[in-house]
């Protein structure tokens, strides 16, 4: 537990040291999240400001009212509010990929990184971490599948049960192992990627399996620490859904925006705190250590012996 709270407590200040990291990426999902919701928001602009449905769209949201607007021809298709949506989506991907080294360096840098070692972190790191995510989602991606195939047999198998809480149970505990092993491949990637950087390691395949050395030597404290950010933010998501249906009235605009915002902004912190995580376990258990030479003590030179004395007459001429 101990050892746990080191890590917990070691990535929350790295967090709390670097907060203008967590205002900057809030600053560019939601700029990207506007860029990308611009064509829906037009489009709804346009069918509900000469519509009476509006009033039931205002006043809380009405599925039936949702679904009938959609069908309506006037909608248009689907693909031209989806495609804006997919591609700033791929930009904030791809933005991640390249600011995300950055954020790395200077957790782990015991000063304010200046700008100029930011975006130099950044920009030598890019086509590594592209490299990894990719990596990463061949990976996961197979192993979701394989783990949602096994489990969609178990629950044909818990069904020709006469068991009736049989089908539920097996659906839970399913859901919790998956969600631990992605949770330990996500671990494995973030050391990975925090080699990829603070070692400064151009091939990646090296940083993969020393990331994968570590996550299985020390799963679960890392695990641990995981899971506890993670509930953190369940719980900030519950809090903040609870806040917005419970004190936001349904037709105030500001107090919706402010609550979601706000719920979003809260959100980052968790993610943060895991990349601190696995900065600090990386200094602690990853760092080479530096060869020292042994000191060899020099012995001390005594003074030279004096130079014999020579004659000021050469000897053939003291002889004649």
């Amino acid at each position: 537990m101990a050892a746990n709270q080191s890590l917990l407590s070691s990535g929350l200040g790295m967090v709390g040291r670097n907060k203008r990291y967590i205002g900057w990426f809030y600053l560019l999902n939601l700029t990207l999240a506007e860029f990308g919701v611009s064509a829906l928001r037009n489009q709804l602009h346009g069918i509900l400001d000469h519509s009476l449905y509006s009033d039931r769209m205002l006043h809380g949201f009405d599925a039936g009212v949702y679904i009938e607007m959609v069908t309506r021809p006037e909608y248009g298709s689907s693909m031209g509010t989806t495609r804006p949506m997919v591609y700033f989506g791929l930009l904030f991907f791809v933005m991640t990929a390249l600011f995300l080294p950055g954020v790395l360096q200077g957790y782990a840098s015991t000063y304010r990184l200046p700008r100029e070692d930011f975006f130099r972190a950044c920009g030598r790191n890019l086509w590594r971490f592209i490299r990894l995510m990719i990596v990463a989602g061949i990976v996961m991606g197979a192993v979701t599948g394989g783990l949602f195939g096994v489990r969609a047999a178990l629950l044909k198998k818990a069904a020709e049960s006469t068991n009736e809480l049989l089908p539920f149970s097996v659906s839970m505990a399913s859901l919790v192992v998956i969600f631990l092993v992605m949770a330990a491949l996500r671990i494995w990637f973030d050391l990975a990627q925090t080699d990829v950087v603070l070692s400064d390691q151009r091939a990646v395949r090296k940083s993969i399996a020393a990331a994968f050395r570590h996550t299985w030597r020390n799963l679960g404290r890392l695990l641990a620490s995981y899971v506890v950010t993670t509930i953190v933010a369940a719980i900030a998501l519950v809090v903040g859904l609870w806040v917005w249906m419970k004190l936001v009235p349904p037709a105030s605009l500001i107090g919706a925006f402010l609550v979601s915002q706000l719920t979003l902004l809260v959100l980052l912190i968790p993610r943060f705190w895991q990349r601190g995580v696995v900065v600090t376990y990386y200094l602690q258990n990853m760092v080479q250590p530096i060869a020292v030479q042994p000191f060899t003590p020099v012995p001390l030179v005594s003074d030279p012996a004096p130079a014999p004395a020579i004659p000021s007459v050469p000897p053939e001429t003291q002889a004649s």
